[in-house]
């Protein structure tokens, strides 16, 4: 048997706050309308899951009882 090999990942924050950068920088080419909206809060609700993922990670957080 061949061993398994992982693949490298990137951390789902930043994953998450790359594409938020990717969709404003298009968004800002856009003139504003419908699609400009929907880009900018796609990009927002990236940079809430990566905040709210990166704070549920944190070492401090205690599970409920």
């Amino acid at each position: 048997m061949q061993p398994r090999r992982f693949k490298k990942f990137k951390l789902l924050e930043k994953r998450l706050i790359e594409d938020a950068k990717r969709w404003r920088e298009e968004a800002r080419l856009l003139l504003p309308g419908a699609a400009r909206e929907a880009l900018l809060r796609k990009a927002k609700q990236a940079e809430t899951a990566a905040q709210a993922s990166e704070w549920l990670r944190a070492p401090g957080l205690q599970a409920p009882r």
